[in-house]
């Protein structure tokens, strides 16, 4: 991910556009959607329910060409709305009729129909644009990745506004129809299942559909030169994986890690119920990146995480947000725990399940090997700041927290709550105190105090707090010379796969890490 933050578009200007006396009541929607960490991210004054994208890619040039239909109702009386783009407009028309449109900010399109829109109503707007994506930068970054091939889109916290106008935040989720035109020979690799493709003088058109609500940062388009694999799950969910011919040494590690994918999601449904989607896979394309993403259905892996052989816990990592960060999102990117605590805990429970350590064990471990002075205790996971949120502590710490609360309530009570809640909340949103809530309502216990010391408080918590948690403890300093010194818990056998999966936090993104 790059972190930043945008500069809002100018209000005080475009508060200045003239609004009929008939429209009075009627006001501009929100430059940003109200995100703590991202004030500008998204925007405000609807709510999107469909993507229809139309595309056509030309790899030898990175040209990209769009025609962008978007569903969505108004929340309020609207007399003008923003979207999220940084490719150029041609041409906007909202329910038929050609609006008026002009851009701000890093990538604000500040949409002024040719009526204005009472509250309540549903609303197309349809976009036509092109560009390179490559081109278009923010702070000299560029979340499109060219390839030898063709080029990816894939990015957290945001991708899309490289390639199709949106309302750039989780809370808006939506469904997705990604159609895209490449020449022969070339693949276009999008969410979801693959629907049809056709071929006529000499390209290519792949018909994608996401049919289950979707974060735009975890909607991806990939287009290349793929091996493809298919295959059906035993309840007969398509699988889909794709891998570059140009991976080099890292293939078939590659492979055999990720045509587990079916393995690993049959058994994740056992730890966090029904899959929540309408198919699976994963692919990787020959970039030069080192992280990876839980792109809805289709996870993105960089070559690099395979650079050691293969490497499952990672697919694990990324299955795993399928549930915690696909199905159920954040409300706010401070309520990044809500992914990432979760899906490092599913890596601990793989080991565990593989005999190479248990979660306690490795609990032990982290706990264990980070001194109380340890710049890694003052990252508050609950809420880390922008800088943080994707620091190790957010995972290893998040990951402790969830140990706490099982050895709390009990294994059967703990995965209760955590399938549970995911039924619940199922493609939705929630804040850190949501799933507090939740895992007291559901153990019958008071566990905000557990959850403030290993979630919110900025320093390691002392030896009472971690024995409660059921966390080895060091132990009192020795009294006398001849005491003996505590023993290190020994290091789990998982821990150096599960340690080499950290680099997906990283990226060569200039004042910022990619995020996973």
């Amino acid at each position: 991910m790059h972190r930043r933050l945008i500069v809002p578009s100018a209000l005080a200007a475009s508060l200045l556009l003239a609004i009929p006396a008939s429209a009075a009541s009627f006001t501009p929607g929100a430059p940003g959607i109200g995100d703590s960490y991202y004030p500008a991210s998204g925007n405000g004054g609807y709510d999107v329910s469909h993507y229809d994208l139309r595309l056509k890619y030309q790899p030898a040039t990175d040209l990209l060409e769009g025609t962008a239909t978007i569903l969505a109702t108004t929340r309020q009386d609207l007399s003008r709305f923003n979207l999220d783009l940084g490719l150029k407009v041609s041409e906007i028309r909202v329910n038929g009729r050609l609006a008026k449109f002009t851009a701000s900010g890093d990538h604000e399109l500040e949409v002024t129909p040719a009526s204005p829109l009472a509250k309540g109503t549903p609303v197309s707007v349809v976009v036509r644009y092109a560009g390179k994506p490559s081109e278009f930068k923010i702070d000299g970054w560029s979340a499109w990745a060219r390839t030898p091939d063709g080029g990816v889109a894939a990015q957290e916290p945001d991708s899309a506004v490289w390639w199709f106008p949106s309302n750039d935040h989780p809370l808006d989720k939506a469904t997705f129809d990604v159609s895209v035109l490449v020449p022969d020979g070339h693949q276009a690799i999008s969410n979801g299942v693959l629907q049809s493709q056709s071929s006529k003088l000499g390209w290519t058109r792949y018909n994608w559909r996401s049919n289950k609500p979707q974060a735009t940062y975890l909607a991806t388009l990939a287009v290349g030169r793929f091996d493809i694999t298919t295959d059906k799950t035993a309840n007969g969910l398509p699988v889909l994986n794709a891998y570059s011919k140009d991976l080099g040494d890292n293939a078939g590690a590659a492979r055999a890690s990720i045509e587990r994918t079916t393995e690993v999601a049959e058994w994740l449904e056992s730890v966090f119920g029904p899959y929540p989607f309408n198919s699976l896979g994963g692919y990787v394309p020959n970039v030069t990146s080192g992280f990876a993403l839980e792109t809805q259905t289709r996870p993105f892996y960089s070559p690099r995480q395979f650079a050691n052989g293969a490497n499952v816990s990672v697919v694990v990592h990324e299955l795993a947000h399928q549930w915690y960060g696909d199905s159920v999102s954040v409300k706010d990117w401070k309520d990044i725990w809500v992914n990432e605590g979760f899906a490092r805990y599913s890596q601990w429970l793989w080991s565990e399940k593989e005999g190479e350590g248990t979660a306690q064990e490795l609990a032990d471990y982290v706990y264990a090997t980070r001194a109380a002075d340890d710049p890694f205790w003052t990252v508050k996971p609950g809420d880390p700041g922008a800088d943080n949120q994707f620091h190790i502590a957010v995972y290893d710490r998040g990951a402790l927290a969830l140990q706490a609360l099982r050895n709390e309530v009990g294994d059967e009570t703990f995965f209760a709550i955590l399938k549970g809640w995911l039924q619940e909340n199922a493609y939705g949103n929630a804040h850190v105190s949501d799933f507090v809530t939740y895992a007291e309502r559901v153990s019958g216990k008071q566990l905000a105090g557990l959850f403030d010391t290993w979630l919110y408080q900025p320093s390691k918590p002392a030896a009472p707090s971690a024995t409660a948690a059921g966390l080895s403890a060091p132990a009192a300093a020795p009294s006398s010379r001849s005491a003996a010194k505590p023993a290190k818990p020994a290091q789990p056998k998982s821990w150096k796969k599960i340690a080499e999966t950290n680099t997906i936090h990283e990226n060569e993104a200039p004042g910022g890490h990619a995020g996973h």
